[in-house]
């Protein structure tokens, strides 16, 4: 039996139960859109122009002889007066009717509250809201959670257009304000300060015992990556991801699969002072023993923390993370992740990735290629298991510094600067998706959906959209529109490029079925038309 194969593990995943219909709730001009219809339902042509509604609702037939009306123009994403508001296609099976019951229909919409933009709002200065993290504090609020998006999708029915060209101004069944949402979003100083303070104490007791001398993990240092430090956390720091990195010179990397993710990793030499070879088998440094021993210090060393009540929770299939569970004196959850850091050249299959020169510039690209990349114990997926010996490439310290320096101009958002809304559209993105997710926890079909789908979008829409005034603070609505309908062209193609390896496609079918794609479809398609209620509900 070949070592490098580990056992396939049968999964298996059934659509959650049949949730309530929903009940159509009058407005005081306008309909709500009747909510999402099952998969194999005929969906109806989008219309160009005119109000979202029934068919024919709240129109005026001409009169004869009277001139007919000039077409409504979409308005430029950069114009002053523009309302605000994810590659290769598949080819895949029809889903049919019965085979999914309809998913949940959120509750009746809000009421229009006037113009879908506060003109003159400028963008809250997260710089005034978060407290900037320093090594001093030695809270890694790590790896983003779970660890780009604006056109409306007729899906089967021709290309996608922006939803702001398919209705008049205030045709929306519901109007909500970015704004309004991004203030509840902030974290506010006295719950991260207290979060800080319980966490650093867990992690700074744990690294203690990994860097002990009888350790193999002696040499493991934090790495300040992750949403904390990207300035991009929402909702309370109540989640947190910590990156223990670990340097491993002179290893050689063999591709799993042409996947252009996955590796195998051997060291090109094997001195006896190298306390990681007892983790070697075959001359591959086996990620499950590693990973395995790495959980066994975590789970003993948790019980001498004094003052804090934290449990490990159980290990999850595929997962890299070490999850603890601090109980007391306030609830916070912490994935720990293992990380083998490489100074040497990017691993081809990253080549084409990282498309940044017309966004950030060519020299801020190639100063970026010239920082380490690391590999975390991730398994790749191997029939309905995995493989358990795979390391998977990470570049969440890249991505940090994409968001740190995030815009064309060097001083965009900075205290002199000319604002953006970048971070905010971002913020809007992951919260929405955060709030699909709760509200359809008791179905199967957006558990494999994360942060990390909505970040990696989002950064391509920044390629596609490079310039500082595509991007004006006071379009915030509009940007964040394109946003959702990038998104919702990576659900339909099912086509969502890795930014940083290309070749690997984290919308394929092996990694998240057809079905779930087209569910996640359906729900966005539903909040966008009636004026995104999910932001209210929770």
């Amino acid at each position: 039996m070949d070592p490098r194969r580990g056992k396939a593990t049968r999964t298996a995943s059934k659509a959650g139960a049949a949730a309530p219909k929903a009940q159509g709730v009058k407005g005081t001009g306008t309909e709500p859109s009747e909510p999402p219809a099952a998969l194999g339902a005929a969906r109806p042509k989008a219309q160009m122009c005119g109000q979202v509604g029934a068919p024919g609702s709240g129109r005026k037939k001409r009169a004869p002889g009277s001139p007919e009306r000039p077409p409504v123009r979409a308005r430029n994403a950069c114009a002053k007066k523009a309302p605000l508001g994810f590659e290769d296609a598949v080819e895949g099976l029809a889903v049919p009717a019965g085979k999914l019951a309809p998913p949940a229909a959120p509750g009746p919409p809000l009421p229009r509250t006037g113009s879908r933009r506060e003109r003159g709002a400028r963008a809250p200065r997260e710089q005034r809201t978060l407290p900037e993290p320093t090594e001093v504090s030695g809270l890694d609020l790590g790896l983003d959670l779970g660890l780009d998006l604006g056109l409306d999708l007729r899906l089967g029915h021709g290309p996608l257009v922006p939803s702001s060209r398919l209705r008049k101004k205030g045709a929306a069944p519901g109007a909500w304000k970015p704004r309004t949402v991004l203030e509840k979003l902030k974290l506010r100083r006295q719950e991260i300060s207290v979060a800080a303070e319980i966490v650093n104490r867990v992690v700074d007791h744990l690294l203690r015992r990994l860097q002990s001398c009888e350790s193999e993990f002696q040499g493991v240092s934090r790495l300040c990556t992750g949403s904390y430090y990207e300035r991009v956390k929402i909702s309370a720091p109540n989640e947190f991801d910590i990156m223990f990195k670990l340097e491993v010179p002179r290893i050689q990397l063999e591709e799993y699969c042409n996947s252009g993710a996955y590796y195998f990793v051997k060291f090109k030499r094997n001195p006896k002072g190298n306390p990681l070879i007892q983790f070697v088998e075959d001359e591959i440094l086996s990620a499950s023993k590693m990973l395995f021993k790495f959980r066994k210090i975590i789970k003993e060393e948790i019980k001498n923390i004094q003052g804090i009540d934290v449990i490990m929770e159980k290990k999850k299939r595929g997962s890299p993370a070490v999850t603890l569970l601090i109980r007391k004196p306030k609830e916070i959850s912490v994935d720990i992740i293992l990380a083998l850091e490489s100074k040497s050249s990017w691993p081809a299959s990253t080549q084409e990735g990282l498309p940044i020169s017309q966004w950030l510039g060519t020299k801020v690209k190639t100063n970026l290629r010239r920082q380490p990349f690391y590999l975390v114990p991730k398994h790749a997926k191997e029939g309905n298991g995995f493989q358990e010996e795979t390391w998977r490439l990470s570049f969440s310290h890249i991505e940090k510094d994409l968001l740190k320096s995030h815009g064309h101009s060097k001083t965009c958002c900075e205290t002199d600067g000319i604002k953006c809304c970048r971070k905010d559209c971002l913020k809007l993105m992951k919260y929405l998706l955060e709030q699909l997710k709760v509200k359809f926890r008791h179905r199967k079909e957006l558990e494999k959906f994360c942060s990390y789908h909505v970040k990696t979008a989002f950064f391509h829409v920044c390629t596609r959209d490079p310039q500082d005034s595509q991007w004006d603070t006071r379009d915030l609505e509009l940007c964040f529109d394109k946003c959702v309908t990038y998104f919702l062209e990576c659900l339909k193609t099912e086509q969502l490029k890795h930014y940083f390896i290309p070749g690997f496609n984290l919308f394929s079918r092996d990694q998240i079925d057809k079905i779930n794609k087209e569910f996640l479809s359906q729900q966005i398609e539903y909040e966008r038309k009636n004026g995104f209620p999910v932001f209210y509900e929770f």
